[in-house]
């Protein structure tokens, strides 16, 4: 019997990947360890999912680094299973497979209007700020009254990147054309709904109380909007987190109308459910239509028969993301993840596939934080350990010098696939630090010079370029691969 290392490759290079691949390589097992992801940059929604203007949440990005410098953890990117790679050749390649690719669409919102060309997911628009390599480099930013449907820290990230003068955002790595977008919008309005009352939003204090900190933005919210029923101050009693988040919105709420002379504002309307996105004779938004609710004693709402319509001109639905069908696995449609017991992924029949597993969003569903991730991975790979140690993982080639990285790295040579490394991930990051001292000091708002810290590249093209150490492409911005653009956005390129 071979007495070589296992072999794992783990798939997504967001922090469930990351965290899944480092208790593996401190479980006791004699392993290598191989880290797929589809980008040419690592870190996932880390670096493509976090408004720019986030730097404490991004400091994350600091302890992910520090695991993949290490070098135990092989960082192979720019390479999408199902394209580059399929899962049936890894696993050929490879004696396990653990999925961590996360969540990148946005959950369904089924009301009339919603198809109207100004209505649009979070997660794209989330992409498009970011400056997701695969995602058009253009929005629409015309609308001066906008809707943002969702109470959670996406709905306010969305709501205060619409809000925020673009100068303001300069010193962080917003790309340029992102930054050039932004500067021509004419925005006033942000409207942000949520069906249920302040108990129930999914905000974090920490994220709130930065809304009210933008100048010349106004967070308004109505008094009216708070109400309590047992179940409200059941929640509030068992969660100091949601004790704040209501102090917060009571703290905007009893805001002087004198206070209020910003030339931007965000309205926070609860107990406010999105019935009908309208439209006008040509189907573009003209507004949104929203019920009234009460709630019924347990923390859930009713409608009260009540509707108001609000003039937007742009609708953006943030109430959740979901997973996406990996080909050649299972997939879940209800709850778009990957069928599994303990990270174990289940086949048809409800049989665990014998080395396939899954972490993180993919594996439970976009809920949880940083925490959450760490104790998926934690029992993923314990489940994973205990396989390996009853001797059930094994790659499917029967011949064992096609096992591990090297044969892999073979593979996708000769397929001509243009590959990054960590290596090359760090001649990104130096990249992109240099354009931002290039860049120089910039004035924000308040007067006062401060350094850009970087300047996100967001060309496919010139991120691997980059990454590969070969000629730089001199247009930095390029198009997007068309064949690599979602087919949700495509009608945008």
């Amino acid at each position: 019997m071979s007495t070589r290392p296992l072999s794992v490759a783990v798939i997504g290079a967001g922090p469930a990947g990351i965290y899944a691949s480092d208790i593996l390589s401190k479980s006791g097992l004699d392993v290598n360890i191989d880290l797929f992801e589809r980008l040419p940059a690592p870190y996932g929604l880390v670096r493509y999912g976090v408004a720019p203007d986030h730097p404490r949440i991004k400091q994350i990005i600091v302890a992910l680094y520090k695991i993949l410098q290490r070098g135990d953890i092989r960082l192979i990117g720019n390479v999408e299973v199902g394209r580059d790679i399929t899962v049936d050749e890894l696993r050929e390649h490879y004696d396990a497979l653990i999925f961590s690719t996360g969540a990148d669409t946005d959950a369904p919102l089924r009301i009339p209007g919603v198809d109207a060309p100004e209505c649009h997911g979070g997660a794209d628009f989330v992409s498009w700020y970011d400056g997701h390599p695969d995602h058009p480099r253009t929005w629409d930013l015309s609308a001066k009254e906008v809707a943002v449907i969702g109470v959670g820290n996406v709905g306010l990230d969305i709501a205060r990147v619409l809000a925020k003068h673009a100068e303001d955002l300069m010193v962080t790595e917003v790309p340029e054309n992102v930054a050039a977008e932004l500067r021509r919008s004419p925005v006033t309005d942000v409207h942000v709904f949520g069906r249920r009352g302040p108990a129930q939003v999914k905000f974090t204090p920490l994220e709130l109380r930065e809304l009210g900190k933008q100048p010349d933005v106004d967070v308004l919210v109505d008094e009216e909007d708070f109400e309590y029923d047992e179940g409200s101050q059941a929640a509030l009693a068992a969660s100091n987190q949601q004790r704040q988040v209501v102090k917060a919105l009571e703290g905007y709420a009893m805001a002087e109308p004198e206070d209020l002379t910003a030339s931007r504002r965000i309205h926070i309307h609860l107990f406010s459910a999105p019935t009908e996105v309208l439209t006008d004779e040509d189907g573009h938004v003209r507004g949104l239509r929203v019920e009234r609710t009460r709630l019924t004693g347990d923390g859930s709402v009713e409608g009260t028969g009540e509707f108001r319509d609000f003039d937007v001109q742009a609708v953006y639905r943030a109430i959740g993301y979901a997973g996406s069908p990996i080909e050649g696995l299972p997939f879940d449609a209800e709850r778009h993840v990957l069928p599994n017991a303990g990270g174990r992924v289940l086949g048809e029949g409800g049989e665990p596939l014998t080395g396939i597993y899954a972490t993180g969003w993919i594996r439970r569903g976009p809920v949880g934080l940083i925490g959450s991730t760490k104790s998926d991975a934690q029992e993923t790979i314990s489940n994973l350990v205990a396989d390996a140690q009853a001797g059930l993982l094994r790659a499917t080639t029967a011949d064992e010098n096609q096992v591990g990285h090297d044969a892999v790295m073979l593979l996708l040579n000769k397929r001509g696939v243009p590959f990054t490394t960590w290596d090359g991930w760090e001649l990104l990051d130096a990249y992109e630090r240099g354009l931002g001292e290039a860049y120089g000091e910039v004035t924000v708002s308040s007067g006062e010079s401060r350094p850009r810290e970087c300047v996100k590249v967001v060309s496919r093209e010139a991120m691997t370029a980059v990454s590969r150490g070969t000629e730089i492409p001199a247009d930095l911005i390029g198009a997007p691969d068309p064949s690599r653009v979602p087919e949700r956005v495509a009608h945008r390129l």
